[in-house]
């Protein structure tokens, strides 16, 4: 049955109506993460997404709504993110496997003998910032590099949180300005602009805000005395090399993650061999932790190697090595490990589908828009808007085309350049979304990286600065691009 009909035939929803969700949403938020400090996360956050959504469908429902359109859409919203959770599936069990391997405790192994504390976070930036331009995939970085970085700062006794928040902002900053980045495609696509044009714009908000992003990263290494190291971790390559084979061939598999990834095949199936490849590699080179990971003496070794293997995939790496912090390092991942993420993921996407499809997001949306009245002002009230939508819609996908298909009309009405509607979409769209700790983003690199988003949400610096620095430059007019009178007319009739 279409849905248009009922959706058409509901009156519009009043301002009031569209604040009722989110005020319920803003009490039962902090009240979660106040009864349940950091296990918010583990349950008590996905039932306020999911009473907020209640909330929201009874405003549909009572504006003539039917329910069976509010269910369409929350079964439609939930496809949408089926992508996003087979990724995070298929990370959990890369590193399981890559952890059994030794691929991670090499990286780890290297990386302890390269970084220096004192200049670890911004290298940890620069290189993630690298990475992902090449690939354009913040997940991918973070799911490989960003893990076995983790790794390295706390074998240096370095804190985790700022370590997070370094990954993040290089990998951002590098999937925001690829062209082999979905994001940087889909916000030319969404205002009716051009991807290189769009790319070349961004650069004037993108590299200021890394630049001091680094120097940010580089104050904060100021204190780290070199050579220090982990307390409980005593000499953790040492540790490493008692428990592992390693050798650079181990990272193979990083390699060929990474050749994939350039070479554009999609997220999930370039994980998911990744993944199985560090199975494979983990039989050959770790044999004899494949088959303590299987736990079954009554199987024969080829047996044993199979099942080890395959725990890897499902339920992570659990090692036994005598040290507690080097065990609590390691004993991580499998798909598993990434259920209550998933879970967060499902009840948020419930929630905003039923915030749009009832139509309450839209409406919010427009009272923005009527309060932007300057150039400036519609500039920051997209920056406003796309953040917003990362906390309602939890999708940092529909961050970029709800905003991109609303306010693409007033950007043209007004003689602006799509340009300068993308750059906006980015600049809050892809770059707020790991903020938040129900968005997609933010729940795949919280349970990717093994670090609370409110944790490192502070040091997320490139992440909390482009869009600030955005807003400043709109308010000041620095590059603002605008269509000459003909522009205006062929761009009418194009879109």
């Amino acid at each position: 049955m279409s849905d248009t009909a009922p959706a058409a035939t509901a009156r519009e929803p009043t301002l009031l109506q569209a604040l009722l969700p989110l005020l319920v949403l803003f009490i039962l938020l902090p009240l979660a993460v106040y009864l349940y400090a950091d296990n918010a996360s583990y349950g008590a956050n996905q039932i306020s997404l999911l009473v907020a959504a209640g909330v929201a469908a009874l405003v549909g429902l009572r504006n003539g709504m039917r329910w069976d359109v509010v269910q369409d859409a929350i079964v439609s919203g939930i496809s949408i993110s089926a992508t996003a959770i087979l990724i995070l599936l298929s990370v959990g069990a890369l590193i399981g496997t890559w952890i059994l391997s030794g691929a991670v405790p090499t990286m780890i192994h290297y990386g302890l003998a390269v970084l220096h504390p004192s200049y670890f976070y911004p290298a940890v930036c620069v290189v993630c910032a690298i990475v992902a331009l090449t690939i354009g995939s913040s997940w991918t970085v973070a799911g490989t590099l960003g893990v076995a970085l983790i790794g390295v700062a706390q074998g240096l006794g370095l804190d985790v949180a700022i370590t997070a928040g370094a990954i993040i902002s290089g990998a951002y900053f590098g999937d925001k300005l690829s062209p082999l980045s979905d994001t940087t495609n889909l916000a030319p696509a969404a205002a009716g602009g051009e991807l290189f044009a769009h790319v070349k714009h961004m650069s004037w908000t993108t590299l200021p805000s890394l630049a001091l992003a680094i120097i940010g990263f580089a104050i904060l290494g100021l204190g780290a005395e070199a050579g220090t190291a982990a307390v409980g971790f005593g000499d953790l390559s040492n540790e490493l090399q008692k428990q592992f084979t390693l050798g650079p061939h181990l990272l193979i598999p990083l390699l060929v993650v990474f050749v994939l990834a350039v070479r554009r095949l999609p997220a999930f199936p370039t994980i998911f061999i990744g993944a199985l490849l560090g199975a494979v590699f983990a039989v050959i080179f770790q044999p004899d932790l494949v088959v303590k990971l299987a736990g079954n003496e009554a199987l024969s070794r080829p047996m044993a190697l199979l099942s080890g293997a395959w725990t890897a995939l499902f339920d992570g790496y659990k090692g036994d090595s005598g040290n507690a912090n080097v065990d609590e390092l390691l004993n991580r991942g499998g798909m598993a490990s990434m259920l209550n993420t998933v879970w967060l993921i499902i009840c948020a996407m419930t929630f905003g589908a039923v915030m749009e499809k009832v139509g309450l997001l839209e409406r919010l949306i427009r009272s923005v828009l009527r309060m932007a009245r300057s150039t400036g002002s519609l500039i920051v009230a997209t920056l406003v808007t796309a953040f917003g939508t990362n906390i309602l819609a939890a999708d940092q996908y529909l961050a970029i085309v709800l905003p991109g298909r609303i306010y693409k009309s007033e950007y043209e009405k007004r003689g602006l350049a799509p340009e300068n509607l993308s750059r906006a979409l980015e600049d809050a769209g892809t770059i707020t979304s790991p903020l938040i700790p129900w968005n997609t983003c933010g729940a795949y690199m919280a349970a990717t990286l093994g670090v609370a988003t409110l944790d490192y949400l502070p040091y997320a610096l490139f992440n909390l600065i482009n869009p600030v620095l955005a807003a400043i430059l709109a308010y000041i007019g620095f590059k603002i691009l605008r269509l000459e009178p003909k522009a205006v007319v062929a761009h009418r009739r194009e879109h």
